[in-house]
């Protein structure tokens, strides 16, 4: 039923369809596989639809959407791979932007406002769709719908885990530092004053990254990789290593890192099962490995901190000191047909347009 206030909103309400197209997922559950986030063929885990209009429950809005952002997180999720199961029958995609037309009680000051979201369960990959209010941010007009629907999944896990970085010591290691989160991180992390040591699988991406900030950018495919990173290593001293990739590359580089230093993984890029070699490092170098998870940050850290945070994040947006790199706008009418071959270019990200 819906909540008094989006009641009074009748009149607006009639003129929304009673039914949204949405990407659907085809699968419930967890696939119990771990083959990372590649596709091949959409049409195995998803398929168009429609849905009845969602109707927002108190502290929730209906969006309207502008843009949909495709980040591996999205890929795990719809093969049955993430930490949150999948559910049949509902749309798929986590993050975007668009027009807040209704709300549930308690939401009502997001009206009519352009946000970005993060929604669960209920989907991105939709014309209309649910989202929490605390997990939407509204968009200063200088905010593009690009930047906007990119804005809180790749930006506010930079800017927490640099943060983390920034308390620890005065340097961190970034695995995938190509990718667009691994852009924003090097960029804030020069910001702050801090050195970086970059991993990449490229050679052609190391002076890229140089430009932007990094202090080092090393090459995870060269032959003297180890003995590279060891040197950087001894010299930058990192305490921290941000990484989405978790392979035994991954573990190597950990061993090769100071006293105390703090392994934060937050994403499985690489299907590779690897063992640990040097679990004595734990006991008497004082080391840990922990995850981070965007989603469990913003519901334990403090509303202020995480408004300050979203504010700081569209400063350097609108100012241009950060900006999001597309390689595929593709229709959401589309998306079954042609997200493999979408995800398979590296250039930049997938945006979902209605």
């Amino acid at each position: 039923m819906l909540s008094q206030s989006f009641l009074r909103k009748g009149d607006a309400m009639t003129e929304l369809p009673n039914e949204t197209f949405a990407v659907i997922q085809k699968l419930d559950g967890y696939s119990g596989l771990q083959e990372g986030p590649e596709i091949a063929d959409a049409s195995e885990y998803l398929e168009d639809g429609l849905l009845p209009m969602p109707q927002p429950a108190a502290g929730q809005v209906l969006i309207r959407l502008r843009m949909a952002s495709v980040n591996p997180s999205d890929l795990h999720f719809i093969k049955g791979e993430y930490g949150q199961p999948r559910i049949k029958g509902m749309a798929a995609g986590f993050e975007g932007c668009g027009d807040v037309v209704a709300c549930g009680a308690g939401a009502e000051g997001l009206e009519g406002k352009r946000v970005a979201f993060v929604c669960g369960a209920a989907g991105a990959w939709s014309e209309y769709l649910i989202a929490d209010a605390k997990m939407c941010v509204p968009l200063h007009p200088a905010v593009s719908d690009v930047d906007g629907a990119a804005q809180i999944v790749n930006p506010m896990t930079a800017m927490a885990m640099v943060d983390i970085a920034a308390q620890a010591g005065d340097a961190l290691v970034i695995s995938a530092a190509t990718s667009q989160l691994g852009k924003l991180m090097i960029g804030l992390a020069k910001d702050k004053g801090l050195n970086t040591i970059a991993l990449v699988r490229r050679a052609e991406t190391i002076e890229p990254l140089k430009a932007l900030g990094a202090t080092e950018v090393l090459d995870v495919t060269a032959p003297d990789f180890a003995d590279q990173f060891a040197k950087a290593s001894r010299t930058l001293k990192p305490r921290v290593f941000l990484d989405a990739v978790t392979d035994a590359i991954s573990e190597k580089v950990f061993t090769l890192m100071p006293n105390n230093a703090r392994w934060i993984t937050y994403g499985k890029l690489s299907p590779e099962l690897f063992p640990m070699t040097q679990m004595g490092q734990l006991i008497f170098q004082g080391k840990q490995i922990e995850g981070f998870w965007l989603t469990r940050w913003m519901g334990q850290t403090p509303p202020e901190d995480v408004a300050r945070l979203a504010g700081e994040v569209q400063k350097r947006f609108a100012s241009g000191a950060w900006k999001t790199d597309v390689s595929v706008e593709l229709p959401l009418r589309e998306v079954v047909s042609g997200l493999a071959a979408a995800t398979h270019r590296k250039d930049g990200k997938v945006m979902i347009v209605p």
